[in-house]
C-alpha cells in the first residue's frame, strides 16, 4: 500500500512540474526510445574495442571497458588516454563508427510506451520541447523524423566531439536551454539514469526520472531524484480526465497540464 502512496505523489509531482514547465527537455535513449533493446549495443562497443586493438592501443581499455556493452565507455576511455598519450585520428575513427551504428539503431529503435502521446499533449500546450542526449543528434533525429515526432522539438542537442562533455556534465543541457532562451527556473528534464540526474541538477534544472523497472528507479532514487515514475500511462491516463472528474486533488496548478496553459507560454511562438 505505501509504494503505491508513493506511486500517486510521484505522479503528482511530475504532473506539477510539466504544469509548471515553459521546457521539457527530454533524454532520448529511454525516456522516448530504446535505442539498443538488450544487448544489441554490444557489436557495435566490441567494433569500436577492435579498432583500438588495430591502433595498438588497446592497453587504455579496463578490465571493466573491455566487456562493457556501452560504446560510449570506449569512446571515454580513449579521450581520457589521449591527454597523456598521442592517439592521432583515433578518437574522430570511433566517433564514426559511434555515429553509424546509432543511427542505424534509430530505424529499428523501441518506442518507449506513451512518449509520442506525452510530446503530442505537451505540444498542444505549446510547451517548449528539446532532446539532451550522449548519443549523436543525428540518431535522435533520425529517429524523431522516422516517429513524424521531429516537428514538435525546437532543438536536439547531443554529443559532440569531446566525450567529457556528455552527462553527468551538464553541457547538453545548458546548450539546449541557450537555443530554447530560457532559463534553467523555466525547465523539466525527464531522464533514466544517474548521469541525468547529476546534469539535471548541476544545470538547476528540475528533473522527473523515467524508470521501466524496479531497478532502475531505485537507482535513480539512490542518484537523488526526488521524482520517479515507472510509466507514462497514469500521467497521461489523468491528463486525458477532465478536471471536474478528478477527485481529491485540489491544486489548480496541475490542471494546466490537462487543458493548456496559457500562462506558460514564453520563449516566442511554435
Amino acid at each position: 500500500m505505501a509504494a503505491d502512496v508513493g506511486e500517486v505523489e510521484d505522479v503528482r509531482g511530475a504532473r506539477r512540474l510539466l504544469a509548471g514547465a515553459r521546457c521539457v527537455l527530454f533524454d532520448f535513449d529511454g525516456p522516448i526510445c530504446q535505442l539498443f533493446p538488450g544487448d544489441r549495443s554490444r557489436p557495435v562497443a566490441d567494433e569500436l574495442r577492435a579498432m583500438t586493438d588495430a591502433f595498438g592501443a588497446g592497453d587504455v581499455l579496463t578490465s571493466e571497458e573491455r566487456v562493457d556493452k556501452d560504446p560510449h565507455a570506449v569512446l571515454r576511455a580513449v579521450h581520457r588516454a589521449g591527454r597523456n598519450r598521442s592517439l592521432p585520428g583515433l578518437l574522430e575513427a570511433l566517433e564514426e563508427l559511434v555515429v553509424a551504428g546509432e543511427v542505424e539503431a534509430a530505424r529499428t529503435a523501441w518506442p518507449t510506451r506513451g512518449a509520442d502521446t506525452l510530446i503530442d499533449l505537451l505540444s498542444k500546450r505549446r510547451t517548449r520541447m528539446a532532446v539532451v542526449t550522449n548519443n549523436s543528434p543525428l540518431a535522435a533525429e533520425a529517429y524523431l523524423d522516422d516517429k513524424c515526432l521531429r516537428r514538435h522539438f525546437d532543438v536536439i542537442q547531443g554529443r559532440t566531439a569531446d566525450p567529457s562533455r556528455m552527462k553527468p556534465d551538464p553541457d547538453v543541457v545548458l546548450r539546449a536551454l541557450r537555443d530554447l532562451k530560457f532559463a534553467s527556473q523555466d525547465a523539466v528534464m525527464i531522464g533514466d539514469t544517474g548521469a541525468d540526474v547529476d546534469a539535471a541538477e548541476r544545470a538547476g534544472v528540475a528533473f522527473i526520472g523515467y524508470g521501466r523497472n524496479a531497478g532502475r528507479r531505485e537507482h535513480l532514487r539512490a542518484a537523488g531524484a526526488t521524482v520517479v515514475i515507472g510509466s507514462y500511462g497514469p500521467l497521461l491516463r489523468q491528463a486525458r480526465q477532465p478536471w471536474e472528474a478528478r477527485q481529491g486533488e485540489a491544486d489548480e496548478s496541475e490542471d494546466t497540464f490537462a487543458g493548456g496553459a496559457a500562462g506558460h507560454h514564453g520563449g516566442g511562438d511554435r
